[in-house]
């Protein structure tokens, strides 16, 4: 197979178009379109190469790099380097890690994935705010990948896990860590942005007579909006509640909701029609993290959110033009018919 493989790549010699690094990529694509090596084939040793082809170590190292990045080839710590797909027609194979596949999130995806383009692979990963199915996945894509878009626990281990990441091929999106390095980062800013938007609505707020914040302890949920919300209720005379989380059944008249969790917003609508209750009338609602159904429903719900389809096309341009990014965006209020 080898010796095969070595002819492919010599057949380009004459090529002068192509420098030796693209002789060497060019002909491993050629060799894998030919069905002479496949996936799962163990390439040659970058010291065979150097035996066979007379090239600078530099110069297939940088090959297999080029090969990696476009997801071709994959590298495994001590044992070489393996074709990892016969799709050779793609030009870069990303890393995509968020917390779940709600809504919101499913909006940043969609449109990163349109932004990319076709000949880009994308793979998807989430780790549902849990530190050990986040390392462990961390740790099985590096060195796999092209480039990685993260959205991270926000916890001092996940620093020490995405410093292992090269810098130029990772962006930090939805929550912000610093690290040691310099890096990109398309983020949310929560905590005066969240008072923003409760000072704003603090009028309508006060013609009810509780304003409750459903808040999970330890949970995903960012603790900058919490801080927000116990400043504004005492800055503002709110009469405020928190509950770590919403009982189905147990909304009443008279009071504002206010959850990031849409599971528990999709509770409380259904027990709002259940009990004869009209929205921005008995009772209010307040949600974070908007997307289209939220426009949608009970004529309408009000959030504060940031562009999430915005956040996937920014960080889709990052991947495609490798152009430094620090931008952090401010979660903006959206006014609707639920307070």
């Amino acid at each position: 197979m080898n010796s095969e493989l070595f002819n492919e790549i010599r057949a380009l010699e004459d090529v002068n178009s192509f420098s030796k690094h693209e002789k060497l990529v060019q002909g491993i694509i050629n060799a894998i379109d030919q069905k002479i090596i496949s996936r799962g084939d163990m390439l040659p040793s970058v010291n065979q190469m150097i035996r066979e082809l007379t090239y600078a170590r530099e110069t297939i190292v940088k090959a297999y790099k080029e090969l990696i990045n476009r997801g071709i080839v994959e590298s495994k710590n001590r044992r070489g380097y393996f074709v990892s797909t016969e799709d050779t027609e793609q030009h870069l194979k990303v890393c995509l890690l968020l917390f779940a596949f709600d809504t919101f999130q499913e909006t940043f995806y969609q449109s990163f994935r349109n932004n990319l383009g076709e000949n880009v692979h994308l793979d998807i990963f989430f780790h549902h705010n849990n530190p050990q199915i986040f390392e462990t996945i961390v740790r099985d894509v590096k060195g796999k990948y092209g480039m990685y878009v993260i959205a991270p626990i926000p916890q001092p281990q996940s620093v020490h896990l995405l410093e292992e990441l090269p810098m130029n091929k990772f962006l930090m999106v939805d929550r912000y860590l610093q690290l040691k390095d310099e890096h990109s980062y398309i983020v949310q800013e929560f905590e005066e942005s969240s008072y923003e938007a409760f000072a704003a609505l603090a009028p309508r707020i006060k013609e009810f007579k509780e304003f409750v914040f459903l808040f999970k302890p330890s949970s995903a949920e960012p603790d900058e909006v919490l801080k927000s919300y116990k400043k504004f209720i005492k800055d503002f005379n709110i009469n405020g509640t928190l509950k770590n989380k919403y009982e189905p059944g147990s909304i009443e008249p008279g009071k504002v909701y206010f959850t990031i969790h849409n599971l528990e917003l999709w509770q409380m609508l259904k027990d709002t029609k259940n009990k004869g209750m009209t929205l921005g009338k008995d009772l209010g609602i307040l949600s974070h993290n908007d997307d289209y159904v939220k426009e949608i429903i009970f004529d309408g719900i009000t959030t504060f959110s940031i562009d999430f389809a915005n956040m996937g096309k920014m960080a889709a341009e990052f991947v495609l033009s490798k152009k430094p990014v620090k931008l952090v965006m401010k979660n903006e209020l959206i006014r609707r018919n639920s307070l």
